[in-house]
């Protein structure tokens, strides 16, 4: 970063209270300061939203922010109005007089960051005022939505490339959280003219434990882990309605504050349940994926999949909803062989076309491997997503490893198998090569002559299928996710050739297997305080609940958690030493300083 930010981080710290930019934040605040378009791919927690609101308050004009979401939208407003920010949002939830006001604020120039649906933005009258009031940058935020390709794709996100043109083709910045290679060409493709600057953080979030279990006994296992982190705030997805609602009353019977959300529901209580998730302490909010695009939330302690999410992106996202404060936070996937089916009746038995369809498996497919993984959990996600890195030690695999068993002579059977028939086939087609099966493909090709067809008779189709996704999440073997083919990497060529051997996972070989689940660790910052301390704490979320009861915001408006346990650990006394935390900027400071410090005198 250059000295140029010199502005940039002085305003980071007096509007926003922190110290410096996180990982990758200076790089993109740099390049949109120089006028330049970007994309962005910055995981969910890294603060995708300062790229923008940032440069927002250094330069002229007004900033549109294009979101999904109207919940999100009055929180993204109320936080930002809680540092001291003109910022404003038009929306369908809004009375006439809200949106008259917001109007002549733009008209006046008053304001500085605007948030707008999609629907909403292409409409002419909403246009005309734009243009008129003239715009320095168009923000889309969740712009995989815009792809088909990606894990949530939405048509009304279609039109932007076009308004973006209609506007004088505006400055423009893309974020999302998760795009691969294809999804990041079509939002290239839609919407921007020219190539815009791209930045991919890495994926990682470091700290958030990861653990993934075979079903076995579910009820126990959920329940264990959820009683692990009683009093915190959390999410339990779950693959159905039913199942939502089952949930959430096994999770109120067994004393927690537990609320369903799912699209089914009446959308008053769908709205109460959210608001209640998003401005309480404590909630567990039992959802279906309808829940949590934009949920910004950032004292999520734990994220639980009661079933085995739809594919790699969409378990990251969900995940990614855990832990945005940077605190520890804790997640647990459960997965078993109906879940696998249920996915694969869903992708087979969707509208998708054949390309979609054959797509979708192979992601499938990578996320089982992700469970079914042998080594480092964090290594094998990272590396889905391209990225390499050392061992975790945060993860389950990590930190209780998984039994296992010389597979060496297994991974040179697969690997040969790959190389023979010229790294062209798919999973089910070396299986067959492997255990002998004469298909009409096997003929067609000639791959009942190979010296490997055959060699795999001892094992059954459903092992060998654990070993492929086995190997694939160690990276001896890749898979090309446009044509479904295998191929042998560099890193499985010395076990091919005998010169490393490979150890894999026995556990995972036969359906009825699976670890006893284990109670979680738990123990988050929250909860390994002495008695003074976590007495001092409770004081201090008794008094930021009662000011954002007063604002009707949610109590991190007020001040995040972390914010709570600096003053906790060092309990400042005087303005100048609360102004020092994390999150504390002038505004905040001038607002409720007097007011935490009252109660921090007396600890």
């Amino acid at each position: 970063m250059t000295n140029g930010l010199a502005p940039a981080r002085a305003h980071l710290q007096k509007v926003f209270g922190f110290g410096d930019f996180r990982p990758g934040q200076g790089e993109i605040v740099e390049a949109v300061l120089q006028g330049r378009d970007v994309l962005a791919v910055m995981p969910t927690g890294s603060g995708k939203s300062l790229c923008y609101q940032l440069p927002a308050l250094l330069r002229p004009g007004l900033t549109v922010v294009v979101s999904p979401l109207v919940a999100l939208m009055r929180d993204q407003v109320g936080q930002l109005r809680g540092y001291g920010v003109a910022a404003s949002s038009l929306n369908s939830s809004n009375d006439a007089a809200e949106n008259r006001a917001v109007i002549d604020s733009i008209r006046d120039g008053s304001l500085r960051l605007l948030y707008v649906a999609p629907e909403r933005l292409t409409k002419d009258g909403t246009l005309g005022l734009l243009r008129a009031a003239g715009i320095a940058l168009l923000a889309i935020d969740e712009a995989h939505c815009v792809s088909q390709w990606g894990h949530d794709f939405r048509p009304e996100y279609l039109a932007l490339g076009q308004v973006r043109e209609s506007l004088g083709g505006v400055q423009t910045i893309a974020l999302t959280a998760t795009a691969d290679r294809a999804t990041r060409a079509d939002i290239e493709k839609k919407l921007f003219a020219a190539p815009p600057q791209v930045f991919i953080s890495s994926f990682d979030r470091p700290n958030l434990k990861l653990t993934m279990q075979p079903k076995s006994g579910g009820r126990r296992q959920l329940l264990d882990f959820v009683a692990a982190h009683r009093g915190d705030s959390g999410i339990i997805y779950c693959s159905s309605r039913k199942r939502t609602e089952s949930w959430a009353g096994i999770l109120q019977g067994a004393g927690v504050n537990a609320l369903p959300y799912h699209a089914g529901l009446d959308s008053a209580i769908r709205h109460a349940n959210q608001d209640a998730f998003l401005k309480q302490d404590g909630v567990v909010m039992v959802a279906t994926v309808a829940f949590g695009m934009g949920i910004d939330k950032p004292d999520v302690r734990f994220v639980c999949h009661a079933d085995m999410p739809g594919n790699v992106e969409a378990y990251y996202q969900e995940i990614g909803r855990a832990g945005r404060d940077g605190l520890p936070a804790d997640t647990l996937t459960l997965y078993g062989l109906d879940d696998m089916r249920l996915r694969r009746v869903q992708i087979e038995e969707g509208q998708a076309s054949d390309e979609r369809k054959r797509i979708e498996r192979q992601k499938l497919n990578a996320l089982i491997a992700l469970c079914e993984a042998p080594r480092c959990r964090r290594q094998t996600l990272l590396a889905y997503f391209g990225e390499t890195a050392p061992r975790c030690g945060n993860c389950d695999l990590c930190l209780a490893g998984a039994a296992v068993f010389d597979a060496t002579v297994e991974a040179q059977k697969i690997m040969s198998a790959i190389l023979r028939t010229g790294e062209r086939f798919g999973t089910e087609h070396l299986i067959a090569v492997l255990t002998g099966a004469l298909t009409d493909a096997i003929q067609r090709h000639g791959h009942d002559a190979l010296p490997t067809f055959g060699v795999g008779k001892d094992r059954s189709p459903n092992e060998w299928r654990s070993l492929i996704r086995q190997l694939y999440a160690a990276g001896m073997i890749a898979l090309e996710m446009d044509h479904g083919r295998w191929t042998v990497t560099d890193q499985g060529r010395p076990v091919l050739r005998g010169a490393e051997r490979l150890e894999l996972r026995n556990d995972l070989l036969k359906p009825s297997g699976g670890r006893k689940a284990k109670r979680s660790s738990g123990g988050t910052a929250t909860q390994n305080l002495n008695v003074a301390d976590a007495a001092l704490l409770d004081a201090l979320k008794a008094l930021r609940r009662e000011l954002a009861g007063k604002l009707g915001q949610p109590t991190y408006v007020v001040f995040p958690d972390r914010t709570l346990l600096e003053m906790v650990a060092f309990k400042p006394r005087t303005p100048a030493a609360l102004r020092e935390l994390y999150g504390i900027g002038e505004t905040k400071l001038q607002r409720y300083g007097a007011a935490f410090l009252e109660i921090l005198a007396g600890a």
